[in-house]
């Protein structure tokens, strides 16, 4: 069976959901094998064996680590090409993503982003993928016809399943080109922690639009209830009540959670290109011809400053 390379996605050995759901998904197209770059593997391969990593691919040289993307695709491409990969897995996050079409461009193959679901393809040629194109105008399937399939998934696309790997320990003899050594990070700050998971991760987002006036305060309150994160529409961020970090939308973040609730957001055709592949899709807005009606799975025609304390009340007492 042919190995899948999937790129870990971490923070000094905590490995984040999207990468046992990128493990999950390789089981289905051959053998699982983590890529890890960084330190904090001890703490690390735990979580890597059990959502079922055979193999891992280690890194942990500074002149990878203290550099932007390009030694981790010239990496990847020396995998390529001594492992001879079914498909590349990495996250389709904007790191993410650039790894991806560096590779492709180094490995000469063809690049999929965005995907919503990765499935081995019926007659065993390679892998067939789901996206939204066009601005979630359209749902298409496509497949790579050159080269080894890369896929950039988007989180949320799959449920993370326990398979038991070996999680083989085998360090990667790599020293990354002059030419990828030309930008250089030299500070890095922690994100300020809130508690709330990260918005294009989470299983639940609850996001905020114009209909707020500004005040977010029951947004968060009730995504707080449901152990959610707080999005934000364009035009509640361009008016400043948001910060930009937490847009949703097609020039912000996109999002693919289990739920997404909007609360007084129009629905716009920029808000709804970054949110309409979520699974299940719930709106609160006093305006009962919003646009976002037309996309909803369940829609609640109120005021959200009515409507969302009850909410609140109602999962906080359940709770109880």
């Amino acid at each position: 069976m042919a190995e899948v390379l999937v790129l870990v996605d971490h923070v000094e050995g905590k490995v984040r959901k999207t990468t046992s759901e990128l493990l999950t998904i390789a089981r289905r197209l051959g053998e699982p094998s983590a890529v890890f770059v960084g330190t904090g593997f001890d703490a690390a391969k735990e979580t890597l064996a059990r959502f079922g990593a055979e193999k891992v691919y280690r890194v942990e040289s500074p002149e990878v680590l203290g550099h932007l993307v390009v030694p981790q695709a010239e990496l990847l491409a020396q995998l390529v090409s001594s492992t001879s990969p079914a498909a590349v897995l990495v996250p389709s996050s904007p790191e993410g993503k650039e790894i991806g079409a560096r590779l492709a461009v180094k490995t000469e193959s063809g690049l999929i982003t965005d995907a919503v679901d990765v499935q081995a393809a019926g007659d065993g040629s390679g892998v067939t993928t789901t996206q939204s194109v066009f601005a979630g105008s359209y749902t298409v399937s496509a497949t790579v016809t050159k080269g080894t399939p890369i896929v950039a998934v988007k989180p949320n696309s799959a449920t993370p399943e326990e398979s038991a790997g070996a999680a083989a320990d085998e360090v990667v003899d790599f020293t990354p080109s002059d030419a990828a050594k030309g930008a250089r990070i030299t500070e890095s700050k922690p994100k300020q922690a809130t508690g709330r998971p990260e918005l294009t991760e989470a299983a639940i987002v609850v996001s905020g639009g114009r209909g707020t006036g500004g005040d977010f305060s029951k947004v968060e309150d009730f995504a707080d209830s449901l152990g959610a994160a707080v999005g934000a529409s364009r035009a509640a961020v361009d008016a400043g009540w948001y910060p930009h970090t937490s847009q949703v939308g097609q020039t912000g973040k996109q999002v693919s959670p289990q739920l997404y609730v909007a609360c007084g957001i129009s629905g716009a055709i920029q808000h709804r290109a970054g949110m309409q592949t979520s699974k299940t899709i719930v709106a609160v807005n006093k305006d009962n011809e919003a646009p976002i009606f037309e996309l909803v799975d369940f829609g609640v025609v109120g005021d959200l400053f009515t409507v969302l304390p009850q909410a609140t009340e109602a999962i906080t007492a359940a709770k109880d």
